[in-house]
């Protein structure tokens, strides 16, 4: 197998480890992978290099976007959404995916409630973040997975 080849493999299986691993761009590395692979050997075609390359921007954009969305679906508000998105991310740094979840949780419980003063009302609103967080993850999991299998099958082809 070719090298650059070989490199487009490693950054579709790096896309796919970036939906779980923190600070790994999964659409990122995704888009790079297909359109190495497509620059290397012509396949699988214009029209699906559209296609995986709109499969991996959803992924990238869903990695940048899902907690804020998730977030603001259980009606906390903008503010409120970003500091807990910066939070996460200083958190992820020494606590990994747990420090993550834990600051976004945490931010938006600590700000809802200092509002509110409605310990349910908060609790749900964190959750709704938290989860946002989660099937931010499992979305960018499906989406780089097929963009991956799609390439194995092209070239399996």
């Amino acid at each position: 197998m070719d090298l650059l080849v070989a490199a487009a493999f490693a950054l579709l299986a790096g896309g796919v480890a970036g939906s779980v691993l923190p600070l790994l761009p999964s659409g990122l590395l995704s888009l790079g992978g297909v359109l190495l692979y497509w620059t290397q050997t012509g396949d699988p075609g214009v029209f699906w290099v559209f296609v995986l390359a709109s499969l991996a921007t959803t992924a990238l954009v869903v990695d940048w976007l899902a907690g804020f969305v998730g977030a603001k679906a259980g009606g906390t508000d903008t503010r409120t959404a970003a500091l807990a998105g910066a939070v996460g991310l200083l958190l992820l740094l020494p606590g990994g995916p747990v420090g993550l979840l834990a600051g976004v949780a945490a931010t938006v419980f600590v700000s809802e409630f200092r509002e509110r003063r409605d310990l349910a009302e908060s609790a749900r609103r964190a959750a709704y973040a938290t989860v946002g967080v989660l099937a931010s993850a499992a979305m960018q999991a499906v989406l780089t997975v097929a963009v991956l299998a799609a390439v194995v099958f092209v070239h399996a082809a």
